[in-house]
């Protein structure tokens, strides 16, 4: 039995058998690291000698996660492991306390893997603009795995960790999770705390898991959610068990078909999929309809004045006084030591997507643009929350396509950032309206490239997008499929 293909919730059974230890779980997975990552180059921050000692202290635990492993991307804070958001401007960063649900895990037994590759600071569609270099998909490796979190998602595919945390601004866990062939889940904004999330865009910034089906990514949501008096946006709401009612039927549930979401450009093989995926929701009884969200077309214009604004105001800390990377020699750019210092690491810390996304944002907010860009996409921004508020109110969920296309080529979109931009078309309105959202499997493009298929749902249901996404995967074999060269 190879028990890198089991999933986290059968690999949880099993150890509450005691029919397998902690350890004989973390040295498959660093086996298994040894023989597929330098292909796929998904970990960046991996101390192979500490996790066997950390999981030889969770041998005989009776925690609830009894030393089960996970990776991390790299934007989220362990005390005194590296922490770089794949940035050279914070290398060396290792910071001195941990994030919440970070602690949280490590309070119910998971040991804490090692840190995968992103683009840099979540700034990406790729896992392309990392200073490590790119991530490639594991269904191909001449591919991109989506991004930013394209080393949580490619870790997850090549069964490389059981599952993973991530991170979703525009798309950053269900884009990647469509590209690679597993389930990813944004979350409702604030039912995760983000204390400890090396912040992009705080108002859109979410945290959630990647995972093989459903049930694990439930298991994983009753662990990292709930509130956390040290983040001003965790919402203080009912604690629930999001694997019960898993099983329940979906007969008569009302899904709306949002015409906004099946534009021209969309790839032949993923719209066939999907409406092949509508299909089966609808011989499962599910009252299907198509539905309209007339804002839906200016979400990426608005989210792009969003996300810059707040990245430009979240990354101006980063300057080299106090941690990561410093420069200081050669000429003065001015009179002043402290501004040349400034200018110098910023600019040779940065990449070129981040310098970029700064420069876009501070524009936005600068004198005489602010009311004509940024309050402007604020308004727009509750346009689409209130289309979505509206559907809501007849429907249980919608579904669409999660991704315009299958996994791109490496390199394919790096000089064109619009192109790059648009491929979190159909990601970006759920978080501007701060809905849930998930990605699941639902297919393969004739070349054997993974087809996701996104559910959404109103502010805190998630309960309702795992019990549609599992009655999907009982009806459909998608989620079980591993990529031929990681069997």
């Amino acid at each position: 039995m190879d028990i890198t293909n089991l999933s986290a919730a059968k690999l949880l059974d099993l150890l509450n058998k005691k029919q397998i230890s902690s350890v004989d779980i973390a040295s498959a997975y660093l086996n298994r690291i040894e023989s597929l990552d330098d292909k796929i180059k998904a970990f960046i921050h991996l101390d192979p000698e500490d996790v066997l000692k950390k999981a030889e202290k969770l041998k005989d635990s009776d925690s609830k996660l009894k030393g089960l492993p996970i990776a991390i991307k790299d934007n989220f804070c362990v005390k005194g492991q590296l922490t770089t958001c794949a940035s050279n401007i914070l290398a060396g960063f290792k910071p001195p306390y941990s994030a919440t649900v970070i602690e949280k895990l490590e309070n119910d037994g998971a040991l804490i893997m090692g840190k995968v590759n992103m683009d840099e600071f979540a700034f990406g569609s790729s896992c392309e603009t990392s200073c490590y270099g790119p991530t490639h998909n594991p269904w191909n490796l001449d591919c991109a795995p989506g991004g930013s979190s394209g080393g949580s998602a490619a870790s997850v595919a090549a069964r490389l960790a059981p599952w993973a945390l991530g991170s979703d601004t525009g798309g950053s866990i269900r884009q990647p999770a469509s590209l690679c062939g597993i389930v990813g889940l944004k979350p409702t904004y604030g039912l995760v705390s983000r204390y400890g999330l090396i912040a992009f865009a705080s108002s859109l910034d979410q945290i959630g898991p990647f995972t093989q089906d459903i049930t694990d990514s439930a298991l994983l949501m009753n662990i990292i959610s709930g509130h956390d008096p040290k983040d001003s946006t965790s919402v203080n709401t009912k604690t629930l068990d999001y694997l019960a009612g898993l099983n329940a039927d979906i007969k008569g549930l009302k899904i709306g078909i949002p015409k906004e979401y099946f534009i021209e450009g969309i790839d032949s093989d993923v719209r066939d999929k999907v409406e092949q995926a509508i299909e089966i929701f609808k011989k499962a009884g599910a009252i299907v309809e198509p539905i309209s969200l007339p804002h839906t077309e200016y979400a990426v214009a608005t989210y792009y004045i969003v996300a810059p604004s707040e990245a430009s105001s979240n990354l101006a800390r980063f300057d080299g006084v106090q941690y990561g990377l410093r420069v200081k020699d050669g000429e003065k750019v001015n009179d002043s030591a402290l501004i040349d210092m400034y200018m110098k690491t910023r600019g040779k810390g940065f990449g070129a997507e981040a310098k970029r996304r700064i420069l876009l944002g501070t524009y936005a907010l600068s004198s005489g643009y602010y009311d004509a860009y940024y309050l402007k996409a604020l308004k727009v921004r509750t346009k689409i929350t209130d289309d979505f508020n509206q559907a809501f109110k007849k429907y249980d969920c919608i579904i669409t396509p999660t991704s315009p296309t299958k996994a791109f080529k490496l390199n394919e979109k790096t000089n064109d950032p619009l192109a790059m931009y648009l491929s979190d078309i159909f990601t970006i309105s759920a978080n501007l309206s701060g809905i849930p959202a998930i990605s699941i499997p639902c297919g393969f493009t004739q070349d054997n490239l993974p087809v996701g298929l996104q559910i959404l749902g109103k502010a805190f249901d998630e309960q309702m997008l795992f019990k549609v996404g599992h009655a999907y995967q009982q009806l459909t074999d998608w989620h079980t499929r591993v990529p031929e060269g990681c069997k």
